[in-house]
């Protein structure tokens, strides 16, 4: 956790904008019988995340939650009340695994503001959907106000089917292997992400993809996450090592031909006070205005290198 808030420093300051998450663990990360000391450890770690002071010169928040236990496990209160109540202005969200239905959301969001300093602006929650009957609700579950965005469990999916879906599911294939089936070619996982990114984009919310557990392969990580980003619609992804996050930031980031015809087609609009034009031929109006802009904010957030023009849609005005 260390290490990853350290990267998270070093590529906010270079980038100049905070182009990943930091999900600090309290479910997998806490050892038995020390739930309570390792939920006080991560709101330390929380807590001073938020006070770098280079940073904070800079305007640079960074964004930073915690994982805490599921909400039918015995520390889920506990880790709710110490978290959100010791940590919650500094966090960006609070993410609970095992999420199986909207009445699971409903009572996470109660504990968590239950948990909240009086006055304190109400955390949003992601959620982890792991099971196949959660995936069925997906769609409930994205349409609550608090819930901004939802990540697949690859792992706990697959395995929560009793055997029925091989182990080779929950990873990645070779290039030249076109029979195995994996995470991306399995027809129910890739059903359940299918299923997960549409239910997010109905509403607005983040769909958040799966690990590569293939962690020591970079191209296979930047594989999965292009398909995962071009053909499934996901516009984040988990990593589980540090070595993982640069090459994700890339592969989900538009390439810079695209950026380029974004910032051009959105300058053009501006100018024809968004009425229709044609540019290269091509006709454009609303509807493609819309999927530019949603190119340069993903370039944005992923530390690409905009067009000077574009800059001020994204500049601080000072006063």
């Amino acid at each position: 956790m260390v290490k990853s808030l350290q990267l998270q420093a070093e590529m906010t300051e270079e980038f100049g904008v905070c182009v990943f998450d930091v999900t600090l663990d309290c479910e997998d990360g806490a050892p038995v019988g020390g739930e309570d000391d390792h939920a006080n450890m991560v709101v330390a770690l929380a807590n001073a995340a938020q006070e770098a002071p280079d940073l904070v010169a800079k305007g640079l928040r960074r964004r930073v939650g915690v994982r805490v236990h599921a909400v039918d496990h015995a520390e889920f209160a506990a880790d709710v009340h110490t978290v959100v109540g010791l940590a919650g202005a500094a966090l960006s969200y609070l993410m609970v695994p095992k999420v199986e239905s909207l009445a699971d959301v409903e009572r996470i969001v109660a504990a968590m503001d239950a948990a909240a300093r009086p006055g304190s602006v109400p955390l949003p929650l992601h959620v982890l959907i792991e099971s196949p009957a959660a995936v069925h609700r997906a769609f409930e579950i994205a349409a609550h106000p608090r819930v901004q965005s939802i990540s697949f469990g690859l792992m706990d999916f697959v395995s929560s089917h009793g055997g029925a879906i091989p182990s080779s599911a929950m990873g990645v294939r070779r290039p030249d292997d076109g029979a195995t089936l994996d995470q991306f070619h399995h027809p129910l996982v890739l059903r359940a992400k299918l299923d997960i990114a549409s239910a997010c984009h109905a509403f607005g919310k983040v769909p958040s993809h799966c690990v590569v557990t293939e962690f020591g392969d970079v191209a296979a990580l930047q594989s999965a996450a292009r398909v995962a980003s071009r053909a499934l619609g996901y516009t984040r992804m988990w990593s589980i090592h540090p070595n993982q996050i640069r090459p994700i930031v890339e592969a989900l980031a538009p390439d810079a031909d695209e950026v380029a015809l974004a910032a051009h087609v959105v300058q053009e609009a501006q100018r024809a006070e968004w009425a229709p034009i044609a540019v290269d031929g091509k006709l454009h109006d609303r509807a493609s205005y819309r999927y530019f802009w949603h190119v340069l904010e993903r370039a944005h957030q992923t530390g690409r290198a905009l067009p000077e023009a574009a800059m001020s849609f994204f500049s601080v005005p000072v006063h």
